[in-house]
């Protein structure tokens, strides 16, 4: 594990490999920990990096007022701290939608984008009435006298979750911070980075659950339309956490998409 201070945050992140460095973002209610798939499986290629973002996992919790603007700032720190220069910036779900949005603010640390299974904001991707029905389930669960998460949450997975990353998914959803959640799920039904995904200019991959019906295929459309020569993968049988539902078939993905753009 390394640590980088920013802004007075210490922020965590787990480093393992050599050569160019590919970031992983994790989702809502989740640590680095959903990223081990990949950390074993492309560290022969690449310096993998997963974090845990401000608020989760070992790094430090985060005041009121954090925003997305403050993730991606804290972000900059981790990939600047590497010494590796501009990185693959790869998010799923909410870790996507931080993905832009360090785009936006830090272009010049970002060597492509691998964005799976994600939103240009609930509010940039998702009907009204939708974004309106997530709001008010999240008030609901975090209103439960556990105020937990749960992880077998209907949609997240095609099917049942797989049976290998049981105790993982069970240890994520018992360290999950209810305040930091609450404000993941806030600054989600907040956001519309529809504006920015036409500006996209660096490499963009496209990695979709072919069953995810947290973020349909449609949403996948509608980035691919929008998103200058982005390139649109859809894995077979997987549903929202495409990378641990199908870890095989998400890592030749993102495999195959670094080593050709290190040729452009």
């Amino acid at each position: 594990m390394a640590m980088v201070r920013v802004n007075g945050l210490g922020v965590a992140y787990d480093r393992v490999g050599e050569g160019p460095p590919v970031v992983f973002l994790h989702g809502a209610a989740y640590d680095a920990r959903v990223w081990r798939p990949q950390l074993d499986a492309l560290a022969d290629a690449f310096t993998v990096v997963a974090w845990d973002e401000p608020g989760a996992g070992r790094s430090s919790g985060i005041p009121g007022s954090f925003g997305l603007a403050d993730y991606a700032h804290c972000l900059a720190g981790v990939v600047e701290s590497l010494g590796l220069g501009p990185a693959h910036i790869a998010g799923l779900s909410w870790g996507g939608t931080l993905a832009l949005e360090f785009y936006r603010r830090h272009a010049d640390l970002v060597r492509t984008l691998i964005l799976a299974d994600t939103y240009a904001g609930w509010k940039g991707s998702l009907p009204a009435e939708e974004v309106r029905t997530r709001v008010e389930g999240a008030r609901r669960m975090l209103a439960a006298p556990r105020g937990g998460f749960d992880p077998t949450l209907p949609g997240l997975f095609a099917g049942e979750p797989p049976a290998a990353y049981a105790p993982l998914l069970d240890a994520m959803a018992a360290a999950v911070r209810p305040e930091t959640l609450r404000t993941q799920l806030a600054l989600m039904a907040e956001t519309d980075q529809r504006d920015l995904l036409p500006t996209v200019s660096v490499p963009t991959l496209l990695l979709w659950g072919e069953l995810d019906v947290r973020s349909p295929q449609a949403v996948a459309r509608q980035f691919q339309e929008a998103i200058p020569d982005a390139e649109l993968v859809v894995i077979p049988g997987a549903g929202h956490v495409s990378n641990l539902e199908r870890p095989e078939e998400f890592n030749r993905s993102v495999r195959g998409f670094c080593l050709a753009a290190a040729g452009r």
